[in-house]
């Protein structure tokens, strides 16, 4: 059985294609990087391009699709929008279009900044109320993708840290580097989320994959802010501390709008099976990786 795989070269999908690779004859496709995955073959394909995508689903003929491939730097999409656009939405849309056609599952990443930050934690059903052009624009692909197939499993995700390939990055990995260099590594008090780990993240997407159709949060069990989650580093990964410091959103000037808590309330997930183990313990698992 074939899964496609977009986005592949990235930071989930480099993760996602190595876990679902023992169960399916996995492919992935990349455009700006190239990349070698074990367990899956790497398709060079331009999904600007709708014909190039529609010649990799016809020659493909997969059994479902898992989109992950974005533009996800909120700073980007603010100065960006239009090309950020075809990218977050239209891309999107073409692939549940297709899904639709050939009617398989599909799988899309949406956000946990979709929502202002002001009530959390956030359910599936609460409305939508995003601060910055990245958010929304992940709004209407949801929007829009359900309405076009509405067996799409949309699945927010919440800040993600893990292993990484060469060309790509999670938050982690700079934190780190700054932390061990002795550097100062100003992280907010006043921004909190529900991270969880690559690997937890890609086995809540398989998950979705089989059992879900419509919106699901795939949010860790543990709401953190960002100084706290770097306290935490310090401590399991034996980091020194001398860098670490305490900031708030207001301390720093970014394009796009930061919401102060856009904690998710992953419980849907939990009955499911999603089962994120705890941030200690995944920190842990990285020792000697990161």
């Amino acid at each position: 059985m074939k899964l496609l795989i977009t986005g592949a070269s990235g930071f989930l999908g480099w993760n996602l294609c190595q876990l679902a690779s023992a169960d399916w004859e996995v492919y992935g496709t990349s455009f700006s990087h190239r990349s070698e995955i074990p367990g899956a073959t790497i398709l060079k394909t331009d999904l600007r391009d709708f014909q190039q995508l529609k010649d990799v689903f016809q020659q493909l003929q997969p059994a479902g699709v898992i989109h992950l491939a974005a533009q996800s730097s909120p700073n980007v999409c603010q100065n960006q929008p239009e090309e950020s656009y075809l990218l977050n939405v239209t891309i999107a849309c073409n692939i549940a279009g297709l899904c639709a056609d050939y009617g398989i599952p599909c799988v899309f990443t949406s956000t946990d900044l979709v929502f202002d930050g002001l009530n959390p934690p956030y359910q599936e059903t609460d409305p939508v109320s995003p601060t910055s052009r990245y958010g929304e624009q992940k709004a209407i692909a949801e929007a829009e993708m359900l309405a076009c197939y509405p067996a799409t499993a949309v699945c927010r995700m919440p800040l993600m840290f893990g292993a990484v390939p060469s060309n790509a990055s999670s938050f982690l990995q700079p934190f780190i580097q700054k932390l061990r260099a002795e550097e100062e590594l100003k992280l907010f008090v006043d921004e909190f989320r529900t991270p969880v780990s690559a690997t937890a993240a890609a086995q809540g997407l398989l998950l979705a994959f089989q059992t879900v159709q419509g919106r699901i949060h795939l949010g860790g069990r543990e709401r953190i802010s960002r100084y706290e989650f770097g306290r935490l580093m310090v401590d399991v990964l034996e980091l020194p501390a001398t860098g670490l410091k305490a900031s708030r959103q207001q301390d720093v000037k970014m394009a796009a709008p930061r919401p102060p808590d856009v904690s998710l309330d992953s419980s849907k997930a939990f009955e499911l099976g999603y089962a994120p183990r705890s941030l200690r313990d995944e920190l842990a698992a990285l020792k000697g990786v990161v």
